[in-house]
């Protein structure tokens, strides 16, 4: 990263920590409290990006390299995703899977705020500007899917112990096993296809536009080549040290070459020689 963009960089990132924690302060100002919070997917994909933009924070701020673009895209990803499925399935009115949304005070409302809006839009855009291009491949995609699967089990297993489910599309007591098997195939397939975007994204973003190669017409090819031609072939009588043509080494009307005749003083002197 170039010594002009790091400032700009490691305000960005100490922004993103600053709105994570006052995202997760201030919903817990509300019924919830910070260890009922942990649970759910929505923060610890904050937590993992505020830790991630500490990291890279200080890495921008000691002039060091930025880390490594996997691991920055999956948390990027995994940020998009809370952003993503709270506004388009969770807080939609038309998804099947919409959460009643309670009265909230204006602070338990401005970190929800924060938590689904503010932190992924302040990731993205920091991924998109100060990420180093071009090394994100398309099995990442797959790759990144570890997290949401691993959330999966979790959630599914402290269901079965709390009796309590963090979101409607993975609660087994309502939807039953084999509902969320397939309401998880849709959205890992959902996710994976966020993830090549991601790809796609990058490997744009890292194109570097082509030369032009500027090619002569035709017409200026030959304006040129008869042009060479005449420069080539003609010669000023008046500029010293400069020879004419030979007229007997010009083509003649029939296109051959006409013999230069030998003269007596050349017998004579190729045969005091003996070179003939």
């Amino acid at each position: 990263m170039s010594l002009r963009r790091r400032p700009a960089a490691v305000a960005f990132r100490l922004a993103i920590v600053v709105s994570v924690l006052a995202g997760v302060v201030l919903t817990a100002l509300g019924p919830a409290t910070v260890t009922g919070l942990l649970p759910y997917f929505t923060i610890q994909s904050n937590v993992a990006v505020a830790l991630f933009a500490t990291h890279a924070g200080w890495r921008a701020w000691q002039g060091r390299p930025e880390p490594t673009s996997a691991l920055k895209g999956a948390v990027t990803l995994y940020i998009t995703i809370t952003g993503v499925v709270y506004h388009l399935v969770l807080a939609n009115p038309a998804s099947p899977f919409a959460m009643a949304q309670p009265d909230r005070a204006f602070g338990e409302a401005l970190g929800n705020q924060f938590l689904h809006t503010i932190v992924p839009l302040l990731a993205v855009a920091d991924w998109v500007l100060f990420d180093r291009r071009g090394r994100l491949r398309p099995r990442y995609a797959a790759w990144w899917l570890a997290f949401p699967l691993g959330y999966l089990g979790f959630a599914l297993v402290r269901g079965l112990v709390v009796d309590r489910y963090p979101y409607p599309f993975i609660d087994a007591g309502e939807l039953g096993y084999d509902g969320v098997a397939v309401s998880a195939v849709f959205f890992a397939a959902a996710f994976w296809l966020l993830g090549l975007l991601f790809v796609a994204v990058d490997r744009l973003l890292g194109r570097r536009p082509a030369g032009r190669l500027v090619a002569a017409t035709p017409a200026t090819s030959a304006t040129g080549a008869s042009g060479s031609a005449r420069s080539a072939g003609t010669a000023d009588p008046a500029s010293p040290g400069t020879a004419s043509p030979d007229p007997a080494a010009s083509p003649g009307a029939g296109g051959s070459v006409l013999p230069t005749p030998r003269r007596p003083a050349d017998d004579a002197e190729g045969a005091s020689t003996g070179l003939r």
